[in-house]
């Protein structure tokens, strides 16, 4: 049986015509205890109303669930600090908590009130469904690797499957309404709720693209705006999706020498030895898997442990177990999230609708037989189709093209060797923006670069443009450091 193992793992300066500005009275909030699942000292929730459809905001309202952990420093206190880990599909609400567990520097609790919510869509806040089966849920938001045609074939079958599901289920009207363009609205409702006149904003991931959305369609009132592990502008698309397999084949050597220097995980005495391995081992898996791990869920494994360096002993292990036919570790056995099928679906809704996908399946057939050759080790998962080749809803409110016009109060944070955004997509980022943006590039592996990677040349840099508002004063390299 599968283990799942999901990765909950883009102009205008002023909005478009016939959408709302706001402007409204702000609503008074509620602020009580968190739910359990999140709860943290001093973390409070409460819901905001946001129009679903934000060209009618008299229209049908829905629901935003708001975390906020407050300065306890009135003095230093500057403003309001959205946050988002990350997606689509992904909840935020705990996600302040979060960053005070990675470190989050008191200067910087100081200086903003740390703000987290759920998207819409997304757990507490108006979710949505594809009422997607367990094993439609285990395989997750990243499509499986297609080791020829017939898997390509097989993967479009089962996409367009679950976008039929998603056409048909109980939340299909709010299908055209899920999208970045309207989370980044919802984040301005945000603002004028807790009574700002500007919001500071800290993305990673997917948040890059939602920040960069916001900041596009509200320059006048970002704040400081830091977008960490950056996808290229036009955010989770065909091109982003394709850049894992790049990604994968820039991070890989670090693990290959972290294995190749243990040799109590018998997995080769040199680098070389080590990628040799993960071909065979992949290989072998494919004929005849191990444990419960085919040679997909073998290659997928591998993809997601290179987010972090502290996840190599555990993979080291999970290839050792797995080339000697022995059980797993038991941390190995990963857990579904509690709202798996609701982070699934709304990674599909927002997917789908931020931009177009080709229809033609022969499209990924040849995209597919192109990048398992220019990068063997994943490229012919992040080619594979997915649901949004087979989508059936049209966005309310058409993508949103980041560019360079507004304030230059941008930072863009990235790590040199990132599995899943890696440098090159953040590169376009970069372009896009203009002299709106500055980037910090750390010599360091993983997905994440503040707080998460421990390069203090980077962290330095951000804490000090989130507190003092200083930027470098061209885009800065920062080199590696001793582990």
């Amino acid at each position: 049986m599968r283990r799942a193992l999901t990765i909950v793992i883009a102009a205008a300066l002023l909005a478009p015509p016939g959408l709302a500005q706001a402007g409204e009275p702000a609503q008074a909030l509620q602020w009580g205890e968190c739910p359990a699942d999140v709860a943290k000292p001093g973390l409070q929730c409460t819901t905001i109303d946001v129009a679903l459809d934000h060209r009618r905001q008299d229209g049908q309202q829905i629901q935003i669930t708001v975390s906020r952990l407050a300065s306890k420093n009135p003095e230093k206190r500057r403003g309001v600090l959205l946050t988002n880990p990350g997606g689509p599909g992904g909840s935020g609400l705990g996600f302040p908590g979060g960053l005070v567990d990675l470190g989050l520097p008191q200067s910087v609790l100081d200086s903003y009130d740390i703000i987290g919510f759920d998207p819409r869509g997304v757990g507490r806040s108006t979710p949505v469904t594809c009422d997607l089966t367990p094993e439609q849920q285990n395989r997750g938001n990243i499509p499986p690797y297609a080791r020829d045609a017939a898997d390509v074939l097989t993967q479009a079958q089962n996409a367009k499957a679950v976008a039929e599901q998603c056409a048909e289920s109980k939340t299909a009207n709010l299908l055209p309404y899920l999208s970045t363009a309207a989370t980044a609205r919802d984040m301005d409702r945000i603002r004028e709720a807790l009574h700002e006149d500007k919001l500071s904003f800290l993305g990673y991931s997917y948040g890059t693209h939602l920040g960069a959305v916001y900041t596009t369609l509200f320059p006048d009132r970002s704040d400081r705006i830091v977008l960490d592990s950056n996808l290229v502008p036009s955010g989770l698309d065909r091109v982003a999706s394709r850049l894992f397999g790049l990604g994968t084949e820039k991070r890989f050597p670090d693990f290959a020498k972290f294995a190749a220097a243990r040799p109590e995980y018998d997995l080769g005495t040199t680098p070389e030895e080590v990628t040799a391995k993960y071909f065979d081992l992949a290989a072998r898996l494919d004929k005849a898997p191990v444990q419960g791990f085919d040679g997909t869920l073998f290659r997928l494994a591998t993809f997601a442990s290179l987010y972090r360096d502290s996840r190599m002993p555990e993979l080291a292990a999970i290839w050792h177990a797995l080339d000697t036919n022995q059980p797993p570790p038991p941390s190995a056995e990963a857990k579904a999230p509690q709202n798996l099928e609701n982070a699934v679906a709304s990674h599909l809704y927002v997917l789908c609708n931020d931009s177009r996908w080709p229809r033609s399946v022969g499209s990924y057939l040849h995209d597919v037989s192109v990048d398992r050759k220019r990068y063997p080790m994943f490229g012919a998962a992040g080619a594979n189709i997915r649901p949004c080749a087979f989508w059936r809803s049209e966005p309310a409110e058409p993508p949103v093209r980041v560019g360079d016009r507004g304030p230059s109060n941008v930072l863009l944070a990235q790590n040199t060797r990132d599995p899943a955004t890696p440098l090159a997509g953040a590169g376009h980022m970069r372009r896009a923006f203009g002299d709106r943006a500055r980037m910090v590039t750390a010599d360091q592996g993983g997905h994440g670069a503040y707080l998460i990677g421990a390069n203090k040349c980077a962290n330095d840099t951000v804490t000090a443009f989130l507190t003092t508002g200083e930027r470098p004063r061209d885009d800065r390299t920062c080199v590696a450091e001793p582990a």
